[in-house]
C-alpha cells in the first residue's frame, strides 16, 4: 500500500502533493526500483525518477470471487472513478456490471445514490481499491439492497479501515468484506467475522523473482 496516494494533486490552494514527497523520500532512502500494488492513481508512477511496477490484486480477488459468486452475480463500481476496474473484472468473470452515480441535487441536500444497471435479485460484489472509513461502501450497500439485491459483498485491495469503519461495517447490510494483506489488519478488523483476507504475497514474490532474473513482468499486469 502506497501511503498518501490520495494526495496526488492540489484540491485546495496551498495543499501539499504528498504522494510526490513520499516518492522522493523513497528514492532518497536508496531504493532503485519500486513495486506497488493497486496505486490509487496510476499517474503517481510519474512522480518517481526510478522504475515503478504497479501490480494489481485483481487476479487474487477474482479467483476468490469465482469460487463463491459463480452465477447470478453483478459487479458494482461504487463511483464513476472505478468504472474501468469494475468493467474489466465483470468482463473477465462473464457477469453483469452496475455503477453507482453519487450526486447532490442541491446545496445542503443529502447525497443521492443512483444505480445504473440491474441488481434486482442478484448477488452483488462492490469492487473498490480501498476502504477507509467505510462510509461510501455502507451507503452503497444500503442503496443496492433497497434496489432489490439479494446480498451485497464488498471487495477491495487495501483495508485501511480507519476510524468508525469496523463499527459501520458490522451494522451494515454487507455480507462479506474481501480484502488483501497489503495492510496488516488492526485488532478490531481481525475480530470482525465478516472480513476475509486474501494474500498477495505470491504475486509480489513472483514479480521480485522475474525482476531479479530479468524476466518479463508484463503478464503480471492484468
Amino acid at each position: 500500500y502506497y501511503g498518501y496516494a490520495r494526495q496526488d494533486r492540489k484540491v485546495t490552494p496551498r495543499a501539499p502533493i504528498s504522494a510526490k514527497l513520499v516518492a522522493d523520500l523513497i528514492a532518497t532512502a536508496g531504493a532503485n526500483r519500486v513495486l506497488s500494488m493497486d496505486l490509487h492513481a496510476g499517474q503517481i508512477q510519474g512522480f518517481f525518477n526510478i522504475p515503478v511496477d504497479n501490480l494489481f490484486a485483481t487476479p487474487v480477488l477474482l479467483d476468490y470471487i469465482k469460487q463463491d459468486y459463480r452465477t447470478n452475480t453483478v459487479i458494482v463500481s461504487p463511483d464513476t472513478g472505478g468504472v474501468v476496474r469494475a468493467r474489466a473484472s465483470a468482463t473477465r468473470l462473464g457477469v453483469g456490471l452496475a455503477i453507482i452515480d453519487k450526486r447532490r441535487e442541491g446545496p445542503n441536500e443529502a447525497q443521492v445514490m443512483n444505480i445504473i444497471g440491474n441488481v434486482a435479485g442478484k448477488k452483488v460484489v462492490v469492487l473498490d481499491d480501498l476502504i477507509d472509513t467505510a462510509g461510501t461502501v455502507v451507503q452503497a450497500a444500503k442503496a443496492l439492497k433497497e434496489a432489490g439485491a439479494l446480498d451485497v459483498s464488498v471487495c477491495c485491495t487495501h483495508p485501511v479501515l480507519s476510524g468508525p469503519a469496523i463499527e459501520r461495517l458490522e451494522s451494515s447490510d454487507i455480507k462479506e468484506i474481501i480484502v488483501t494483506d497489503t495492510i496488516p489488519l488492526h485488532d478490531g478488523a481481525k475480530a470482525c467475522k465478516r472480513v476475509k483476507v486474501l494474500s498477495v504475497a505470491g504475486l509480489l514474490s513472483e514479480a521480485v523473482r522475474r525482476i531479479y532474473y530479468d524476466d518479463s513482468v508484463s503478464s503480471l499486469f492484468i
